[in-house]
């Protein structure tokens, strides 16, 4: 076990950077951050913020000797540097792993070859596969770029193999997965952690709503049924399992119409999804970045009440304003998160806010009065 006082590492500095640097200096650990960028939000609380690239060997040799162990917050990170860094001190995830999730055509393969049921898919790898990929899929479908599409981009939905090539030269004719689009009744997650000797901590399933393809709200417990709810917390456990994962996971799900339950997404790190946890469980998601990555038991991902999480985008800052807070800060159930982000644009993720309550049904009533009031504060501010 790595224990406090000893120093950890992130590569990557933005707000899961931050949250997890929070949690690890208030378990006693020393943070060092690698992040390119100089206003780094993670690099602000950190002991040590390496300013370099993260192909940047010289500085990737200094983390690995500085950290006794070295973790990611967001997935596209080389998979070759992390290779590198594990010459030095335990990379947690592995490269492997991250380097499955990376590419959507890798991940979806990975799953279905290990019998988890995903959306129908075909590979595009270039527009001589287009053809073919469009018999065997159909429309309607969604167009995917296989590597670095997240919050609703790098896809475009489909409806005629005139869309397709449309789509597909718009997306800069890169490698993609044509996936069938499903008839949804609702999206799920969840977060799991795994040590490296297999202790698995699955949080509870959030219900999640998006708008223009970004998460919105999550509401935790989700208004799925029992038996739904642990196929979901069972599915999730057993691919961290198959990955051989160590760390913080997530895993996004598609419930259909039909009572289906089907695999979309996995994140090999802590999730927008899982914010909910740092003021409703006894251990959040990024106390359990900390455990897993320090090999230290985890901690119990009990939830203590009912809880929703809005997502505050950049939108609700104007002309460089920031929102009025004082109806969030007077809820006394509501707890702000805002992640030190310098600068604010559309669509950005600049903070989130949990409301708890009795019920899911009564922190989403509150939820949804405090973003209301924002936006119309902002709007007529």
């Amino acid at each position: 076990m790595i224990l406090p006082s000893a120093t950890l590492g992130i590569l990557g500095g933005g707000q899961l950077g931050r949250m997890f640097a929070v949690a690890a200096r208030s378990m006693g650990y020393r943070v060092m951050v690698l992040d390119p960028d100089p206003e780094s939000p993670a690099g602000a609380l950190a002991d040590i913020h390496l300013c370099a690239d993260y192909r940047d060997h010289a500085a990737l040799e200094r983390m690995g000797r500085a950290c006794a162990a070295v973790t990611i917050e967001f997935e596209n990170v080389p998979a070759g540097s992390l290779e590198f860094l594990a010459q030095f001190c335990p990379v947690r995830p592995g490269a492997a792993a991250v380097a499955i999730v990376q590419n959507r055509r890798d991940e979806k393969t990975f799953l279905q070859s290990h019998g988890f049921v995903t959306a129908p898919f075909a590979t595009v790898e270039n527009s001589g596969d287009l053809a073919a990929a469009f018999h065997s899929i159909g429309v309607p479908a969604l167009l995917k770029t296989a590597r670095n599409g997240y919050d609703g981009k790098g896809q475009a939905r489909i409806n005629s193999f005139a869309e397709l090539e449309s789509a597909f030269e718009r997306l800069g004719a890169v490698p993609c997965v044509l996936e069938a689009w499903l008839a949804l009744e609702t999206e799920i997650s969840v977060v799991v952690a795994r040590r490296t000797d297999g202790q698995t901590a699955a949080f509870p399933v959030a219900e999640n709503r998006h708008a223009d393809g970004i998460l919105d709200i999550s509401i935790v417990p989700a208004s799925v049924t029992e038996e739904m709810a642990g196929k979901a917390l069972e599915t999730a456990s057993a691919i961290a399992a198959a990955l051989d994962y160590c760390g913080v996971l997530a895993v996004e799900f598609f419930v259909l119409g039909d009572g289906r339950m089907v695999v979309n997404e996995i994140a090999p790190r802590p999730h927008n999804s899982g914010h909910y946890t740092l003021n409703a469980c006894l251990t959040s998601q990024f106390e359990q970045q900390v455990r897993a990555l320090a090999d230290v038991p985890l901690g119990a991902p009990d939830l203590l009440r009912p809880v929703a999480m809005v997502n505050l985008l950049g939108d609700l800052w104007r002309n460089g304003q920031e929102p009025p807070w004082a109806p969030v800060l007077s809820q006394p159930r509501a707890k702000l998160h805002l992640y030190g982000k310098q600068s604010a644009r559309p669509g950005r993720k600049m903070g989130h806010f949990n409301v708890l309550a009795e019920s899911a049904d009564a922190a989403l009533k509150v939820a949804l009065e405090l973003r209301g009031g924002l936006a119309a504060e902002v709007s007529t501010g």
